[in-house]
């Protein structure tokens, strides 16, 4: 279109003046992007501000499709103490489209659809538990995760029955549950992966604590080995740069060496950043080639501390046995800053939270691009240039020179400014 056709033409919105990145479109440059009826309408050079209804200035700011994150724990109370607020995690933090990742299972999945999916403002998406309790603070009750919680069929016909929701498996291969019953769990998860012909996203590094009589045998270094061949093309590894045993890189510091086989086989890998995070081991990880698909925050109740109102007492603040004592704020855009901080550039960075999941969730062309047609799905950033410390919960810091920032997002052609109390604030070092 060119800027004399757009003088005929009325836009609802007008972005103007950004760095628009879109990977899938194969755009990184200076452009505008117009919005009509909730759909980009277009995204050229100069579109004229006379053109749209209402126009805002983005210049010197990052313009990506809206963030998608693919590890989230979003099934606010139901959940306990992991399950945060959608719209908190979402559009409030500059994300437009949610995972949860093993929140609902097939017996709570209309919960989720009904109390958490339809009433968010984020499009919220889930990965259905293996298991039929789904994600109840597992690590607090291990023996609901045993083999007898696993209804293969039923899991199955929950998930194909709701594929407008349901865009993968959440499944453990963990030292912990394979101590008490092997790896019977994870031939199940894998089985319900074939049949339900979505993918399987495995969380690795250690989660449920062992049983009083120690590994019963099973070594946590062998897990990873034994859990790939169960594996298909297009399922995903989680936690790759865990500081938990059983991750990527082995009690002797070396990056698994089935790990480049797994990913010539076709498999994927998901950051799941979280708080088990290791600035240490990413380093060692990404120096040998591993560089994630796909960047999931893992944001949940245990490791991002939620202020109290205004008003209230924080208890979380004053009671140092509380879960939530001592955690930090953080957000999806925070954990691109991380992976920025560790070396890859942003143009490696911006993929994992656009195209890239949106090919995961076999939804690419439908999110996580700003073609023409499409929902209106569109994050900004800003972008802040100094010298800022960042740490891990090992108290490893690293020195990022850029930091980013969500200013807002539109989700539908609908604008949520970044007003989550969750997220971090800069601080130059």
């Amino acid at each position: 279109m060119s800027p004399a056709a757009s003088v005929n033409t009325s836009f609802d919105l007008l972005l103007r003046g950004g760095r628009v990145i879109d990977p899938a479109a194969g755009i990184d440059g200076q452009k505008d992007v117009a919005i009509r009826n909730g759909k980009i309408a277009a995204v050229q050079s100069d579109i004229l501000p006379a053109s749209a209804k209402e126009v805002v200035d983005v210049s010197g700011k990052i313009v990506l499709p809206g963030l998608i994150d693919t590890h989230a724990h979003v099934y606010q109370y139901v959940t306990g103490r992991f399950g945060m607020n959608a719209d908190m995690v979402g559009v409030q933090s500059g994300v437009t489209t949610l995972v949860d990742q093993g929140g609902p299972s097939c017996m709570t999945l209309p919960g989720f659809r009904h109390f958490i999916a339809e009433p968010a403002k984020s499009r919220t998406l889930a990965f259905l538990s293996a298991y039929l309790v789904g994600g109840l603070e597992g690590h607090y009750y291990p023996n609901l995760y045993s083999p007898d919680g696993v209804d293969i069929d039923a899991t199955v016909k929950a998930a194909t029955a709701n594929l407008d929701l349901v865009r993968g498996i959440k499944a453990h291969a963990e030292i912990g549950g394979f101590a008490r019953w092997g790896i019977r769990v994870i031939e199940m998860a894998a089985e319900i992966g074939r049949r339900s012909d979505l993918p399987v996203y495995v969380h690795f590094g250690q989660l449920w604590g062992l049983p009083e009589s120690g590994t019963n045998g099973e070594d946590v270094d062998t897990i990873l080995e034994r859990v790939i061949p169960l594996l298909r093309d297009g399922d995903v590894l989680a936690h790759p740069f865990t500081r938990h045993p059983g991750g990527f890189v082995n009690r002797e510091g070396e990056v698994h060496p089935v790990i480049q086989a797994a990913l010539d086989k076709g498999l994927k890998v998901d950051v799941g950043h979280g708080s088990h995070f290791s600035y240490r081991l990413a380093k060692k990880a990404i120096a040998a080639g591993i560089v994630p698909n796909t960047l999931g925050a893992d944001i949940h109740g245990y490791n991002t501390h939620v202020p109290a109102p205004a008003g209230t007492p924080d208890e979380a603040a004053d009671d140092e046995n509380h879960p939530f004592a001592g955690q930090a704020k953080f957000s999806l855009v925070q954990a691109m800053s991380s992976m920025m901080a560790l070396g890859l550039s942003l143009e490696q960075v911006v993929p994992m939270v656009t195209s890239n999941p949106a090919q995961m969730l076999g939804l690419s062309g439908v999110i996580g691009t700003l073609r023409s047609g499409v929902e209106a799905d569109v994050t900004v950033l800003d972008e802040m240039r100094g010298r800022y410390i960042l740490k891990d919960n090992e108290k490893t810091e690293v020195v990022a020179d850029r930091l980013l920032q969500p200013a807002f997002c539109l989700r539908a052609g609908v604008r949520y400014d970044a007003i989550a109390p969750i997220l971090p604030q800069a601080v130059a070092a």
